[in-house]
């Protein structure tokens, strides 16, 4: 019997006769004994940096953009200590004002503020959205060396002091999220949004799953965040089952290195080959749209080598309770795969154009669909899964029956419980 996460909950299967399964986990970490504690140790000594009660004085405009409600990012133990730490160097609650970074994603709902920061901080601070669409909440401060115009909320920009937390895992065109990009793009305006997800950025060789050298997206969010004037981040990494492993705070730069090398540690795991079939699982909160339910496609497929192999089968048990997803990006990632008249012509046409933000995911999904089939596992929305040129399924049973299919019943069967953040990388020895 193996278990796959579904929404809040899982999903329990078992193979076809004649399929053989491997399961990939990330490492074995142990989650910190005490978050709270640990978090306090890392204000208290920060890298790279002086202690936020020594970089804010009274008077100041401070700023701290955290995540939304798509990202697994613990602000409801992050955001307190930061709002502490500002308190006892004198800045005022007037003065402070929470940003919550939905790039393009929907907005984010009185109840998801709640949920990431607690009533008490929702009632006593201004905590508000970032507007990527509304020019009059939006500053251009230049162009970055890789072209990409460098556009940003106008309240983080504006601060005496920017800060921001985040969550430190592979990310598939960043190389790994967190540290600069809750402000790059969280915050960004749809003009860097696009830019960076368009196609010369993520055909680039080097926007890749877990690089950071060479990836012109990582290098972009790199001088955005710097330009926007982001000093201080404090921010985790998570084991699979969202239990902190590692806390730092400090420098954006120097914070976040020390991240990446606790999540590559925790993340990248040998596989010996590539397989007939992958099972990939996502779970509340990815799960809830199409759009970002398919990442687990894309993770597995634009890891350094494909993990499944031409012509094989991945299955993603996805809710998807809100379809394709409710915001203007993921509403613009349906509607091109819906107005496509097949998956190589979707990939000609848009090879040849610039992107609207949200259309990325759409272009990196057809070409895992140029690879492999999808097969998505009770999706609320069956008809969305199948505009979208995926294959719905009712359970795991049936899947496995379509897969099997497509590859034979002996198929060799990868599953990943927690595919967005487990990175299978095949050994030299293959």
């Amino acid at each position: 019997m193996y278990t796959i996460p579904y929404g809040r909950g899982k999903i329990d299967f078992d193979l076809p006769t004649g399929m053989t399964a491997d399961v990939l986990h990330s490492s074995d970490r142990p989650p910190l004994a005490d978050p709270v504690h640990a978090i306090a140790g890392a204000l208290a000594h920060p890298i790279g940096s002086p202690r936020l009660q020594e970089m804010a004085r009274p008077g100041n405009r401070v700023c701290i953009v955290f995540t939304d409600a798509t990202r697994a990012s613990p602000d409801g133990l992050l955001v307190p200590p930061l709002l502490s730490a500002l308190a006892e160097a004198g800045v005022a609650d007037d003065d402070i004002t929470l940003l919550c970074g939905v790039g393009m994603h929907r907005p984010s709902t009185p109840e998801e503020k709640v949920a990431k920061l607690g009533r008490d901080i929702v009632v006593r601070y201004r905590v508000i959205d970032s507007r990527p669409r509304d020019a009059e909440a939006l500053v251009n401060l230049g162009t970055a060396s890789t072209g990409a115009p460098m556009v940003v909320n106008r309240m983080a920009c504006e601060a005496d002091l920017l800060i921001a937390t985040g969550i430190v895992e592979p990310h598939q065109y960043a190389g790994f999220s967190g540290g600069r990009k809750t402000v790059a793009i969280g915050a960004g305006g749809e003009e860097l949004i696009a830019y960076t997800h368009s196609a010369h950025t993520l055909d680039h060789p080097a926007t890749r799953l877990g690089r950071i050298a060479g990836n012109p997206f990582h290098q972009t969010i790199t001088e955005v965040a710097r330009a926007a004037g982001l000093r201080f981040i404090l921010n985790v990494v998570a084991n699979d089952d969202g239990q902190i492993v590692a806390v730092r705070a400090g420098d954006p730069d120097a914070a976040f290195g020390a991240l990446v090398e606790e999540a590559w540690q925790l993340f990248v795991r040998p596989i010996a080959q590539q397989y007939d079939i992958a099972v990939a699982g996502v779970g509340y909160p990815k799960d809830a749209n199409l759009y970002q339910a398919s990442r687990a496609a894309t993770y597995l497929q634009f890891a350094p080598v494909p993990v499944v192999r031409p012509g094989g089968v991945i299955i993603i048990p996805a809710r998807c309770q809100e379809g394709a997803g409710e915001g203007v990006g993921e509403q613009r990632c349906h509607e091109a795969l819906c107005q496509a008249q097949s998956v190589r012509a979707l990939l000609d046409e848009m090879q040849g154009r610039p992107f609207l933000a949200g259309e990325q995911r759409a272009y990196m999904i057809a070409q895992v669909l140029s690879m492999c089939e999808v097969i998505i596992v009770g999706a609320e929305c069956p008809e969305v899964v199948r505009e979208m040129w995926m294959i719905p399924a009712a359970d795991m049973a049936e899947a496995l029956s379509l897969a099997a299919e497509r590859v034979g019943t002996d198929a060799k069967v990868l599953i990943v419980p927690h595919a967005l953040l487990t990175l299978p990388v095949v050994s030299e020895d293959r």
